[in-house]
Parts: structure tokens; C-alpha cells; sequence
């Protein structure tokens, strides 16, 4: 069953967006099933860097349908501002990309509420990119949602601004600075012209992809975010705000679970994590610095600099599990190149006692302590290798134990950031 679901395995960040790319060259279609904006997919191409935050990463390459579907949130100014880039730059955006009426739409007073929520928690701050994903889908599963179907009917667009509104009015006092994006009349007006912009993308993805299964069509289901930040199965309440998991492919998309051949978890060598939250293997001396300035390891939606730190197979084993993964994507080998030594946590410590278990109440990580094995490093250059004979010894070892302990075959390695830095094993088609 040629149907693909790429996801992240660690807390985002995994590199994503190049193996979706790479895979894109076999595809039919490619479908973004969950997040919004606070995603950042990065592709380089020839060293320039072209990222993606809502637009799936396939639609640089011609004949592939780009979809949007129900379970994404859109900005549609971030969304076009996209389209605008991607015209541009010569790409038949109009015949690629299609958005779903059903995907919830975020307005201003959604960034405005998640900027004071973060406030109010202080040091308790989840962390967040602040584009307005959480209190979008929070309206959405408080039923007052509003979706891009919305967007081009007035009567429709004007009644259901006034009851959101209403219902935000607290934030006028907490956030007088952002009243102005409380005002129905206000909002109507920008947001109907949106609605009309968009009108030429929106687009039937439940039909669509319905027919391309009918027809064995080559799909690749793009997953935002990491398993760790899944709203239901991560690290609780330092997540994002929906299911990033490849169950998640099912439920936003309208797609039936037996559907999915194969499940693609992308996993970096090493682990980095952005905002608040537990980070077991988190590392803040020299190496730690080492792997973020090596690696670029700086947000490619905020420019935050991310947390790094050693590869934890115990978290990793849990997201290979709940998803269900059946290969495995190792991204950035390259940047471990030049240490000496290398640590894999294999189990945890908790109270004195040893556990190879994700623990069921992700507040136990924050009084955990990692419990490594030790590995010799490498000092051969890897980037750029495209076969494994290429690869020093030492690293091969590392990917062989990596392998090993996580029980699914390696579909593909990672040598640097460019297209063809890639070893491959194993495609889907």
C-alpha cells in the first residue's frame, strides 16, 4: 500500500522536512494533516535554506498535489504570504495547493490570547510560538470555531465574529494594546478579502484523497511537530495543542487507520527541545553549544536557540511504539563528526531504581536522572556520504545500536542538509 506517514519522533526539529522533500520526488500527493503556523519545515537547496510553515514541503516539485486538511489551523495571511513567495519563484502554486474548507482559521485575538496566557503562567510558560495555535483549537473543540468555509459567507463570517468576540472580551482588559483586534466590523472586513484570496485553493480533501486511494496513488501524510509534543501521548502540559502522532494523519484528514502502509519516524542523531518543558538528556556545557552551532539548531519559526542533548532511546522507544513506526529516518549524523565520545541514554533513574519505560505521568521526568552508555565518537568527516561504506566505523556502530534497540528498519540516513546528502536503504516507491 503505497501510503507514507512522515513523523517526528523526538520534540520537532527531527529534519522533517528534508526526508518529506526527498520522498516528494516519488509522490502523487502530499497531505499536512495537523498544526498550524508554529511549524517550520526548512529544505535546502544548493545551501539556501526555503521554509515551509503551513504549506505542505512538496510543493516545490511539479505534478505533486499539495494539500491542506480539516485538522490543520491556518493563518491565512501566513498562508498566502507562502503563496506569494512561492509564485514568485515561478511554482504553479493554483494547480498544486489545496485547503480545506473545514480547517479552523486563526485570528489576531488567538495570538493576542496566547500571548497573555504565556504571561500569566510566568515561569510556568509553556514556551510557545505564540502564533495563536492553542486558543484556535481550543475554540474548535469549544464548538465556536470559525472555518475558511466561513471566510465567504458574510451573514455567516459577521454572526460568528460577533459571538467570539464577545466571548474574548476579557482580553480588551488584560491586552489594551490589542483591542483593536476585537472589533467584529474590524475583522469582518480584513477577513472576508482574505476568504476571497483564498477562494481559488480551497479545495475537497476527504474526496480527493479518497480518490487517489482508489487509484494507488503514492501519498505521503507530512506530520508537524514531534511525538514527545502530541497533546494527548507528550510531555503534558508542555505540548502542542494537537495530535501529532500518526494517528493524528487519520483523524485530520478523514483518513481510515488501515490505510496507512507505512509509518516513517524521523529521529535526529542527538535530541534538542524548544521552550519549557523536561529534557532528560539535556546537556549545557561545551558540547551541548557544540551540537546547537554545529547543527544550526536555531528555530526556523522563532529563531530561538534550541535546547541539545544526548539521544534518549527510552523516549524514543515510546514514540516508535505509539506510533507504530516500521522504519526509521537518522537525520544529522553529520554533526556529531569530530567528538570523541558519545552518550545514548538507555534507561532512566528513578528514586534509585531503573526503568527502561517512558513513564505514564510525564511529571516523573522532571525527577528523573538519564543513565547512559558510552560510545566511541568519530573524527572522519560524514557529510555528504550517499553510501554506508562511506561512513566511518564508529558511526556505523552508532546507527547499528540506534537500530537495534528500537526495533525498526533504517529507511534512510542523513549526511547534511542539501538534497542527495542522504544514505539510503529502503524507499516506499
Amino acid at each position: 500500500m503505497p501510503t507514507l506517514a512522515v513523523i517526528g519522533a523526538q520534540w520537532g526539529d527531527e529534519g522533517k522536512g528534508k526526508i518529506i522533500d526527498r520522498l516528494s520526488e516519488g509522490a502523487d500527493m502530499v497531505l499536512r494533516f495537523q498544526g498550524g503556523a508554529n511549524a517550520g519545515h526548512t529544505i535546502s537547496i544548493d545551501g539556501e535554506p526555503v521554509v515551509f510553515h503551513l504549506i505542505p514541503s512538496g510543493i516545490l516539485h511539479e505534478g505533486v498535489r499539495c494539500l491542506i486538511g480539516p485538522g490543520v489551523v491556518v493563518d491565512p495571511e501566513e498562508c498566502l504570504k507562502e503563496i506569494d513567495s512561492l509564485r514568485d519563484s515561478g511554482i504553479d502554486v493554483e494547480q498544486r495547493l489545496g485547503v480545506s474548507g473545514k480547517a479552523h482559521v486563526i485570528f489576531p485575538y488567538h495570538r493576542a490570547e496566547e500571548a497573555w496566557m504565556e504571561s500569566v503562567r510566568g515561569k510556568r510558560s509553556i514556551g510557545t510560538t505564540r502564533r495563536g495555535i492553542g486558543p484556535a483549537y481550543a475554540d474548535r473543540i469549544a464548538r465556536i470555531g470559525i472555518r475558511i468555509f466561513d471566510l465567504l459567507d458574510p451573514g455567516a463570517l459577521s454572526e460568528k465574529l460577533e459571538l467570539s468576540t464577545r466571548l474574548k472580551a476579557h482580553l480588551a482588559e488584560q491586552c489594551p494594546d490589542r483591542a483593536g483586534d476585537l472589533e467584529p466590523a474590524r475583522l469582518l472586513e480584513t477577513y472576508r478579502a482574505l476568504g476571497e484570496r483564498l477562494r481559488p485553493y480551497i479545495a475537497d480533501v476527504e474526496s480527493e484523497l479518497a480518490a487517489a486511494l482508489g487509484r494507488d496513488a503514492r501519498i505521503l501524510l507530512e506530520g508537524a511537530q514531534g511525538a514527545l509534543l502530541d497533546v494527548d501521548h507528550g510531555t503534558y502540559p508542555f505540548v502542542t495543542s494537537s495530535n501529532t502522532i500518526a494517528g493524528g494523519a487519520c483523524t485530520g484528514l478523514g483518513l481510515a487507520p488501515g490505510r496507512i502502509g507505512h509509518v516513517l519516524a524521523v529521529v535526529k542523531a542527538y535530541s534538542t527541545r524548544v521552550g519549557g518543558g523536561p529534557f532528560p538528556t539535556e546537556v549545557t556545557d561545551s558540547v551541548g553549544e557544540r551540537l546547537r552551532e554545529r547543527g544550526r539548531e536555531f528555530g526556523a519559526t522563532t529563531g530561538r536557540p534550541r535546547r541539545c542533548g544526548w539521544l534518549d532511546l527510552v523516549s524514543l522507544s515510546y514514540a516508535v511504539r505509539v506510533n507504530g513506526a516500521t522504519g526509521l529516518a537518522v537525520t544529522k549524523l553529520d554533526v556529531l563528526d569530530g567528538l570523541e565520545e558519545l552518550r545514548v541514554c538507555t534507561e532512566y533513574r528513578v528514586k534509585g531504581q531503573r526503568r527502561s519505560e517512558w513513564p505514564e505521568n510525564p511529571s516523573l521526568l522532571d525527577s528523573l536522572k538519564a543513565e547512559y552508555e558510552q560510545m566511541p565518537g568519530w573524527t572522519a568527516d560524514t557529510r555528504g556520504a550517499r553510501r554506508t561504506e562511506d561512513l566511518p566505523l564508529e558511526s556505523r556502530r552508532y546507527l547499528d545500536f540506534i537500530v537495534e534497540r528500537l526495533g525498526a528498519r533504517l529507511d534512510v540516513v542523513s549526511t547534511g542538509p542539501d538534497r542527495g546528502e542522504e544514505i539510503w536503504h529502503h524507499r516506499p516507491w
